[in-house]
């Protein structure tokens, strides 16, 4: 049986459902908040099992091959020297170059930007989604993979939805690797670097350049910086953008007021092992991404059906968020190619909600020492 479905959320989870189901012959609707997509919003991602899987099942498993490789981790003490080394190569693939891949998949007409969801509508013979406009569009099942603030888990879960404040924030930085200063290429450079210290961690690592360029001097060197932030004043702080209104979960790149920005880079020459700190200081407009976690306790409702971060928000130390939402896609689409729809949902939840705690436990216990 071939069904409407209606997906809320256009990043990876909501293109991989949309791809698999369309191909299955389903008619399937992406509604995505942002105007123009979500091109250039990436870095880069760790290749699982999962992502590769489902790229084999739509057949571009070759943008899994758009990576920069490490060589070698290595963790700097205080004073810039290495004090671990680790051979263990690892490759990050290109988050942009993926995202364009799978979009691409899609006829333009099947993803809609700008589309900005008010609610979803649930009842046992349908679910409806509302736009802000007041456009209501009925669907068999809508799909939310609308992630850390998800407007659909409030259509599954009767309990509650919001997602909650880990204590701790990540400062971004991305830049072209030719603006990296030599003194920190040398060290930074074809690695993947971390310094840890009490309730901080900062990690840095080559990706491919905008375009999914991977030779050198065309790549993009991305930093990310986890450091405490007090719920309340600190964290507000830290949300506000560059018109003085605060933000819900991440403040943007360019939308970072210059003042927080001098203070991060000032942090960094004092906390920071040289070659990160001069990293921080070559990033004129880092982002900043508040650290949350969410635990479903259903996956399903009736006509609605929650994936990826709508249903589990799990912290970025697992760097399986991506595999984890193309676990999730793969499970229902399987489901509903062999089961009525039902039965598929049943399925598919009881597939996915132990796998979905499994990695959210995982990543609470990796970030415990950043709450710490």
């Amino acid at each position: 049986m071939r069904f409407r479905i209606g997906i809320v959320g256009g990043s990876m989870g909501g293109l991989f459902a949309a791809s698999l189901l369309r191909k299955a012959g389903h008619d399937v609707q992406v509604f995505e908040r942002s105007e123009r997509g979500l091109d250039g919003r990436g870095a880069g991602l760790v290749g699982q099992r999962e992502l590769y899987a489902i790229l084999r099942m739509l057949g571009c498993e070759q943008a899994a091959r758009v990576g920069v490789l490490a060589h070698e981790r290595i963790t700097f003490a205080r004073n810039g020297s290495v004090a671990e080394r680790d051979v263990t190569p690892q490759t990050q693939i290109s988050w942009d170059h993926l995202y364009r891949t799978v979009r691409h998949l899609l006829p333009p007409a099947a993803y809609r930007v700008g589309a900005r969801v008010a609610r979803v509508e649930n009842s046992p013979s349908a679910a409806t989604i509302v736009l802000d406009d007041g456009e209501a569009l009925r669907f068999d099942l809508v799909i939310g993979a609308d992630g850390v603030g998800s407007i659909v888990r409030s259509a599954v879960s009767h309990g509650p939805t919001a997602s909650t404040y880990a204590g701790y924030v990540a400062w971004r930085g991305l830049i072209d690797e030719t603006t990296l200063p030599a003194e920190a290429a040398r060290v930074l450079s074809e690695r993947f670097a971390f310094f840890h210290m009490r309730g901080s961690q900062i990690l840095g690592y080559l990706v491919p350049g905008p375009g999914g360029e991977t030779a050198p001097g065309r790549r993009r060197y991305n930093w990310v910086w986890y450091r405490q932030a007090a719920e309340g004043v600190a964290l507000d702080r830290c949300l506000t953008g560059s018109d003085g209104r605060l933000r819900e979960f991440s403040v943007a790149r360019g939308d970072m007021p210059a003042l927080l920005r001098d203070e991060l880079v000032a942090a960094a020459g004092d906390l920071l092992p040289s070659p990160f700190a001069l990293a921080v200081a070559a990033e004129p407009t880092p982002s900043l991404q508040a650290i949350f976690d969410y635990e479903s306790t259903r996956m399903v409702r009736d006509h609605v059906a929650l994936l990826g971060d709508a249903a589990f928000v799990v912290r970025p130390h697992t760097a399986m968020g991506v595999a984890k939402a193309a676990g999730d896609a793969m499970a229902l689409a399987a489901a509903l190619d062999r089961l009525p729809l039902e039965r598929a949902l049943f399925v598919y939840e009881a597939e996915r909600l132990a796998e979905g705690h499994r990695i959210a436990v995982y990543g609470r216990e990796l970030g415990r020492p950043l709450s710490a």
